[in-house]
């Protein structure tokens, strides 16, 4: 990545995991910043004493000790520089000590790329990146995608609350936007909200705002989603990672269409559509305890599945070519017939975001920048799901055996972390290092 381009903003991203740093500086240079990376707390405050910067993004927890001492170091010496600290999902604990150490923001594990441009953004007063019309819709011509296409603009002349149900990667809230974008309210907000990214102990006060002095660190009146989307469309991702004690309050909001903010006695008027959507089975967490049956019948009450990228194949070429041309910046990349063969067999657990990733980075990659090959995309096979209940037969040959045991248990760890194969590694009680080249080894992606 080229360095010290005059008139970028420079952003210092402070990471040890190999594959997030990546990320990181790959997102960041495609919205026009140099990121300047850091693998330790004595690397990036080397780097700040030296260099100026015009944003920090810092993980919790480095080779050296905690990221919070970059954010002290930061604010010890008056460096005019905002710092957004990344923290391993549901660390509660970590992100409100962030906070009161003076970092303005947070994201948590996996990192959302949407949730970070969306803060990137607020940081640096960064204009948005002119995209081709196709980043705002669906594509796609199969019988599966023309039925959501007709549903959507079905939906979007209603009012009523829709449910968007899908695998992960199936483009739930892009669906969740054209519903908007085609509405009555498509002049006013729309507020995306991932309900798994949001600390316990915050989520009344980001949801329903809050007054001055209503807490330690509240020093000013602040506004909820709810308030930012009064008007238009809350759309709440991944709702099934509600806790009961929110789904709670929640379910009291939509029924009686006013909010009261953490810290006030009186409640104010809300008119906002709610568009909710996750990829687990609800009616399971219903049936299980997890997930409030009166708040699934308010959310439920018009269903839009979204099919995966493997329902429908004969779309995979169009929206490959699309993506390209999004991130090529009229380059005018292409893949050659092998590449696209490749990708026309290849399952997509991940669906149209994995997609995505896969092209960015055969973009990064590839030798010839205009052609992309089926070695640039770097596919593995990807295993079949294990049955628990295999047969005594299914023992042998017992590396098979002991193989297949393994996948599992490493699938497993990856679901219950939110695939970070760090948390993983330690559910696991092995080396992230370890985990990397078990996950290698066993083609996991």
């Amino acid at each position: 990545m080229s360095r010290k381009i005059r008139g970028q903003p420079r952003v210092l991203v402070v990471d040890d995991e190999p594959d997030l740093l990546e990320l990181l500086e790959l997102t960041l240079s495609r919205m026009g910043l140099d990121a300047i990376p850091a693998t330790s707390v004595g690397e990036a405050i080397r780097l700040l004493e030296k260099e100026p910067f015009d944003l920090c993004l810092t993980d919790m927890r480095l080779p050296d000790g905690e990221g919070l001492r970059v954010v002290e170091h930061i604010n010890a010496h008056g460096l005019d520089i905002p710092v957004a600290v990344i923290t391993a999902f549901g660390s509660t604990a970590n992100a409100v000590a962030a906070l009161k150490a003076g970092a303005f923001d947070y994201l948590s594990k996996p990192v959302a790329l949407e949730q970070l441009r969306a803060l990137v953004k607020q940081a640096l007063k960064v204009p948005e990146s002119p995209q081709p019309p196709s980043s705002y819709q669906l594509l796609g011509e199969s019988p599966a995608m023309q039925q959501v296409h007709s549903l959507i603009e079905r939906l979007a002349r209603s009012q009523a609350p829709v449910f968007i149900h899908g695998d992960s990667g199936s483009g739930k809230e892009l669906a969740a936007r054209m519903i908007h974008a085609g509405g009555l309210r498509a002049e006013m907000p729309f507020i995306a909200v991932n309900c798994g990214a949001i600390p316990e102990n915050l989520m009344e006060s980001e949801f329903f705002g809050y007054k001055r002095g209503a807490f330690t660190g509240a020093e000013a009146d602040r506004d909820g989603f709810f308030q930012a989307a009064n008007g238009g469309t809350l759309f709440l991702d991944e709702v099934a990672d509600l806790p009961l004690a929110m789904q709670v309050k929640l379910l009291r909001v939509i029924q009686e269409k006013k909010v009261r903010e953490v810290g006030s006695t009186q409640e104010e008027p809300i008119d906002v559509r709610i568009i909710s959507a996750t990829h687990k089975k609800l009616e399971g967490l219903v049936e299980a305890g997890e997930f409030r049956q009166d708040l699934y019948y308010r959310l439920h009450v018009i269903e839009l599945p979204m099919p995966a990228l493997r329902e429908m194949r004969e779309d995979i070429a169009p929206i490959a070519n699309a993506i390209l041309a999004k991130f090529s910046r009229g380059t005018a990349a292409k893949l050659d017939p092998e590449a696209l063969a490749a990708l026309e067999q290849y399952p997509f657990p991940g669906n149209v975001r994995e997609l995505e990733n896969i092209l960015e980075r055969g973009l990064s990659l590839a030798a010839d920048p205009l052609r992309i090959t089926a070695e640039d995309l770097h596919l593995t096979p990807v295993p079949e799901e294990t049955d628990p209940s295999l047969p005594a037969g299914d023992k042998w040959p017992l590396q098979d055996y002991l193989d297949r045991v393994e996948r599992q248990a490493i699938n497993e760890a990856l679901e219950r972390t939110r695939f970070n194969r760090t948390a993983a590694a330690k559910l696991l009680g092995i080396t992230f290092r370890a985990m990397r080249y078990r996950m290698e080894r066993l083609g996991i992606k």
